[in-house]
């Protein structure tokens, strides 16, 4: 199985905290689109993914991909079934703000074939989403949620963020039940991050806003496993829980390490051997799409010790966990012994659990998950179990 992308470089305002790549006008958005569309032939003419690959899923990114008309995501979706096999297609996901979402443009968006939304929602409240600079308000947050529902389009995923300082636990926990109260059946959230590039890294460098705090961010990130935990999602990803049988097909399958094409300006794929990734330069993409027909892109093909600290990686952050005896069938001695003696010392710490222990026979399953106190410590975790 395989997933398509297509990074959408568009925003009304920017973020920020925001780090992605987009700009702020739509003045060269046909022309970026027929560049994509050129893209997505090369890519089809140039066999990346080997003939007869079905396509499982469909995303659309960014920026800001609810800025395109209905009409727009459907040529792109044609071609994609043109081009694919799109024939055991499972999700068309579009990332949406939801000042984007009026009841008109959700029917659009799901006669053109989103069968799923993806909302930015961060925060319901009015101050906390002027300190972000998002571009819509608190209400409507809400509303666009229940206008998708009302149009049988319930297939739906929000957005929160945590850990900045505005954000009370008071007004944490008021977040997470108004999420779980709309009946969402899939809630991504995520710690406030400072990245360099962005105003909010700026006015942390200057002292003119406070450095996020580490306490506080532990202590709403236990706070949203508990509340979610007693609501029955399921905490399948260290920044994802999901109803039961509602995870997401695209994101779960880079986690699982399926193949993907990317699309667009900055976009990234991956086909099992090699990483590609576009130029973050609208202007430099759509040139050489004009010229060569081809995007700018570099490559890098991975080592076995960059597969083997990927499946590490990724693995541990879901509830599938790190299957120690598929890595002793891929991988030689000298990279699962270590790995299997740093398993069991996190294990006798209590940050890592075997799944589906036999009570009979300790740890005959081979498959390593983290505790609810691993979680917080899981990039800490995988990098001291990477091979170096």
């Amino acid at each position: 199985m395989a997933g398509i992308y297509f990074h959408i470089p568009f925003c009304k305002q920017a973020c920020h905290y925001c780090d992605f790549h987009f700009v702020t006008s739509l003045k060269y958005k046909e022309d970026m689109l027929l560049a994509m569309e050129k893209e997505l032939r090369w890519q089809h003419d140039a066999g990346f993914f080997a003939t007869g690959t079905p396509v499982e899923s469909i995303y659309f990114g960014g920026g800001t991909p609810s800025l395109l008309e209905p009409g727009e995501i459907a040529d792109l979706l044609a071609l994609c079934g043109k081009l694919f096999d799109t024939s055991q297609l499972r999700e068309v996901t579009l990332e949406a703000n939801p000042d984007d979402l009026t009841a008109i443009r959700i029917a659009g968006f799901r006669e053109a074939g989103i069968d799923r939304l993806s909302i930015g929602v961060q925060s319901f409240f009015e101050e906390d989403l002027r300190w972000m600079n998002r571009a819509h308000g608190a209400g409507e947050a809400e509303t666009a949620i229940r206008l998708a529902q009302e149009a049988g389009l319930d297939n739906i995923t929000a957005d929160l963020i945590y850990g900045f300082p505005l954000l009370t636990d008071a007004k944490w926990e008021h977040n997470i039940a108004t999420m779980t109260g709309l009946g969402i059946p899939h809630i991504s959230a995520y710690s406030m991050t400072v990245e360099p590039r962005t105003a909010l890294g700026t006015w942390v460098r200057r002292g003119q806003e406070p450095a996020m705090d580490e306490e506080q961010s532990a202590r709403q990130f236990e706070l949203l496993m508990q509340r979610l935990a007693e609501k029955g999602y399921e905490h399948y990803e260290i920044s994802n829980w999901a109803l039961p049988g509602r995870e997401a097909v695209h994101n779960g399958n880079y986690w699982k390490g399926q193949p993907y094409l990317g699309i667009g300006p900055s976009a990234h794929s991956y086909d099992g051997q090699y990483r590609h990734w576009n130029v973050a330069n609208n202007a430099k993409y759509m040139q050489s799409i004009r010229e060569s027909g081809r995007p700018a892109a570099e490559r890098e093909l991975l080592s076995v010790s960059d597969r083997f600290n990927e499946y590490v990686m990724t693995s541990l952050r879901t509830s599938w966990g790190l299957d120690l005896n598929w890595v002793k069938q891929q991988f030689d001695p000298v990279y699962w012994q270590p790995l299997e003696e740093g398993l069991r010392n996190f294990e006798s710490q209590a940050l890592i659990s075997i799944k589906n222990q036999d009570a009979e026979n300790p740890g005959e399953s081979g498959v390593f998950v983290l505790t609810p106190a691993g979680k917080l410590l899981a990039d800490r975790i995988a990098s001291d179990l990477f091979f170096t």
